[in-house]
C-alpha cells in the first residue's frame, strides 16, 4: 500500500488546480491501495478530486486492509498542527483494540496520543526533516518536534517521520536529502 502524509502544495491558501494536476500525474504511478491525510498546507477542497483519482483520504477515520486472513487497520487524522481538526478517538473507534494498527498523522506531535490510543506505528511528515541541518546544531527549524526524521520508538509506539520531497519557505535543503520511504512490515517470529 502507499500512504501520503500531506502537504501536497507549498502555499496554505489559493487555488488547488496545479496541485491536483500534479497529484493526478503522480497517482498514475502508485500501486493500489493509496491512502492519504491532509497536511497544514492543504485544503479540504482538495479531497473530492483526490478521492476521484483513487486516493482514499482518511479524515478522522480508519480502514481495514486485508491480506489473506490477516488485517492491518489504518487510521488517518486531519492536521493536528495548524488547523487542529484532528479527532484521534473518532479515527480509532472502529479498530479492534489488540489488532495491529497504523496512524497516519501529518505531524508527529501527536505521538503520545497515538501511543495512548494503542497504535503500533505512526507515520508522519510535516518536519521536512528539518530541511536545513547544520553540523553540531542539527535541524534548526524543527527542534520543537519529538521526531524530526527517521524511525524512533516512544512510549510503546513506533514512529516514522519522512523528510518528504518538498521544501517550505525557501527552496533549499542542506544535509537533508528528500526521501520517499519504503517500509516493510513483517510479523514477529513465533515464540
Amino acid at each position: 500500500m502507499c500512504v501520503l502524509t500531506g502537504d501536497y502544495r507549498t502555499k496554505t491558501f489559493g487555488p488547488c488546480d496545479a496541485t491536483l494536476d500534479g497529484m493526478a500525474s503522480l497517482r498514475r504511478h502508485l500501486k493500489e491501495p493509496v491512502f492519504g491525510v491532509l497536511g497544514n498546507h492543504d485544503s479540504v477542497r482538495m479531497v473530492p478530486k483526490m478521492e476521484e483519482m483513487g486516493i482514499r483520504m482518511l479524515l478522522n477515520e480508519s480502514a481495514a486492509i486485508r491480506r489473506g486472513d490477516q488485517y492491518i487497520y489504518l487510521a488517518g487524522i486531519d492536521d493536528a498542527h495548524f488547523y487542529r481538526m484532528d479527532d484521534l478517538a473518532k479515527a480509532a473507534e472502529q479498530i479492534p483494540r489488540h489488532e495491529f494498527s497504523i496512524l497516519l498523522s501529518h505531524t508527529p506531535e501527536v505521538y503520545r496520543q497515538a501511543a495512548h490510543a494503542g497504535f503500533d506505528l505512526m507515520l508522519s511528515g510535516h518536519t521536512h526533516g528539518g530541511q536545513i541541518v547544520l553540523p553540531g546544531l542539527g535541524a534548526i527549524a524543527a527542534r520543537e518536534f519529538p521526531v524530526v526524521a527517521g524511525f524512533e520508538r516512544r512510549e510503546g509506539t513506533s514512529i516514522f517521520v519522512s523528510r518528504g520531497v518538498g521544501t517550505v519557505y525557501v527552496p533549499v535543503r542542506i544535509n537533508c536529502p528528500p526521501d520517499v520511504a519504503v517500509l516493510t512490515l513483517d510479523t514477529p517470529a513465533p515464540a
